[in-house]
């Protein structure tokens, strides 16, 4: 297992390496710059324009746009718009491109009454053929969107006015709204050039004016944006530093001015440093967890999984890995959903004796299990460590086994991962059907475990067809659900945990979505 002391001292060398002295001649300067900005003081008015430098840990992959990796959060948050948008404290739609509507007392039909006041980057206007074709390419298979399911069950668009779009379920849908709040509007004329990474048009505050590859990414303002005197900056650069300690010397120096993706420690460190500040997404919950391939022979035997279960020290992992900015579950649910049980949630504590004793009565001499995680990112990295040492204690080898973020992600999207993996997953902090109906680690139909069960398939699906999803129906049926991911265990949840951001203190009016997409409309530079 290799030391978290020597993995991060050596990351740090290779930003050296990255950066070179140039950063060095750089760094008086910008880290002047920084102070200067900070000592002006947040409490006043918005300053307009400027160019807001920003650092992400991933570009963002085209043939994946529409499942929420973190490149594509960063495209969709800056350039697109959606229908309508959650506020983070809870799963109530507000207004966005969509100014209001009517869903029928059946749940059978919602009408939609559109802005007439929007245009495309292009200059084109946005009307109720946009939203229809938006809605139809995230149903398309060969996007892999996660919500494709409650896509599917739209049967009919009337979008014969252009300003109104009238749209017949198949059935209610409890999270019919979660599909409004994700869907990006996407532009017709150019959805060849986004598959190949050419062009990102959308309707969104700022407009995408060069790419690099796995290299950088430039936006400027959209004049004709239709919130008036929205956005504040002019421009917004985007560099894609892959490793986190080079991030986070980038912030340091002051050559990026915004960074996400670093290990929560130095985002604890720099939030009680002058001139910088952490952001937690709050109503943006992520969930760490450790999922199981049961095609495996070892990891077939749900015992093996309650094994596991039991072995994981979680209290470890989130006071450690991610600082206490989060806590324990045996489910996926968060605190603020309608789906949260505080009985059910602790199911599975620590306890090793309990894990070794299940896993001899299970009989199966487990062989050297891989655990698969996304190379680079710091968080995956410390938390299969644990990981590997808890298994450890009670009688599972474990390898650790790195991947190539794309590589990685593919991976678990097709299924392909052999054995045991580390990974967040998102989702839960929507309305809970939209989890086990649409996110591809719990979809009941086909997950990336090839974890099969008709009682989970009929649970899930009761708790999605419901027209209140946050109702008191509703969530006698996400009980249900609960009841057979603990039964199943194919997924072993760690935690809940907030995501982060690390800026300079002058960075102000930081704004995100429910799927961490970092919404610049509202910053300006203090």
């Amino acid at each position: 297992m290799v030391d978290r002391r020597t993995f991060f001292r050596g990351a740090g060398l290779t930003a050296a390496a990255i950066f070179g002295t140039g950063l060095l001649g750089a760094c008086s300067s910008a880290v002047d710059e920084q102070r200067a900005g900070a000592a002006t003081g947040a409490s006043g008015a918005p300053v307009r324009g400027g160019t807001l430098k920003t650092g992400i840990p991933a570009d963002v992959i085209p043939a994946t746009f529409l499942t929420n990796t973190s490149g594509a959060t960063t495209v969709i948050g800056l350039a697109y718009d959606t229908l309508v948008r959650y506020p983070h404290d809870k799963v109530e739609p507000q207004p966005r491109l969509a100014k209001s509507w009517q869903l029928a007392a059946d749940g059978l039909s919602l009408s939609l009454e559109l802005r007439d006041d929007v245009t495309f980057h292009s200059g084109r206007p946005f009307t109720s053929k946009d939203a229809e074709f938006s809605l139809r390419t995230y149903a398309d298979p060969k996007w892999t969107a996660q919500l494709r399911s409650t896509a599917a069950a739209i049967t009919a668009f009337d979008s014969s006015d252009p300003h109104r779009l009238v749209l017949t379920l198949a059935h209610p849908l409890g999270n019919v709204f979660d599909l409004l709040d994700t869907v990006p509007i996407l532009d017709s004329e150019s959805i060849d050039k986004l598959a190949a990474g050419d062009a990102f048009i959308g309707t969104g505050p700022f407009k995408l004016v060069s790419r690099t590859p796995n290299s950088a990414l430039v936006f400027e303002r959209n004049e004709h944006y239709w919130i008036p005197d929205r956005p504040f900056l002019d421009r917004v650069e985007v560099s894609v530093i892959p490793d986190s300690q080079a991030l986070l010397s980038s912030l340091k120096s002051g050559q990026v001015a915004v960074a996400g993706g670093l290990n929560y420690r130095d985002t604890e460190t720099l939030g009680e440093t002058a001139g910088f500040q952490a952001v937690s997404l709050e109503g943006a919950e992520l969930q760490v967890y450790v999922g199981a391939n049961v095609t495996h022979p070892a990891l077939a035997d749900v015992r093996v999984r309650q094994a596991i279960a039991y072995a994981i020290d979680r209290d470890r992992v989130i006071s450690e890995v991610f600082r206490g900015s989060g806590y324990p579950v045996n489910l996926p649910w968060p605190k603020s959903s309608p789906a949260y049980d505080e009985a059910r949630n602790t199911t599975f504590t620590r306890d090793a004796t309990k894990a070794r004793a299940i896993l001899a009565g299970s009989g199966i001499a487990v062989p050297t299990l891989p655990l698969t995680y996304q190379a680079g990112n710091p968080f995956y990295e410390a938390t299969a460590q644990i990981v590997q040492a808890n298994l450890a204690e009670i009688g599972i080898p474990v390898e650790l086994d790195p991947q190539e973020g794309a590589t990685f992600i593919k991976a678990l999207i097709g299924g392909t991962i052999p054995a045991l993996w580390v990974t967040f997953h998102s989702w839960a902090q929507y309305v809970p059907s939209t989890l086990t109906i649409s996110a591809y680690p719990f979809n009941a139909l086909k997950n990336s475990s090839h974890y099969e069960s008709p009682a989970y398939v009929d649970a899930a699906g009761a708790a999605w067809r419901v027209t209140d999803g946050t109702g008191a129906e509703a969530k006698d049926r996400y009980r249900a659900v609960s009841d057979q991911l603990l039964d199943g265990l194919f997924l072993v949840e760690i935690g809940v945990v907030l995501n982060q951001l690390a800026a300079a203190q002058r960075v102000q009016g930081i704004d995100w979505t429910k799927r961490s997409e970092i919404v610049y409309t509202d910053t300006y530079l203090a």
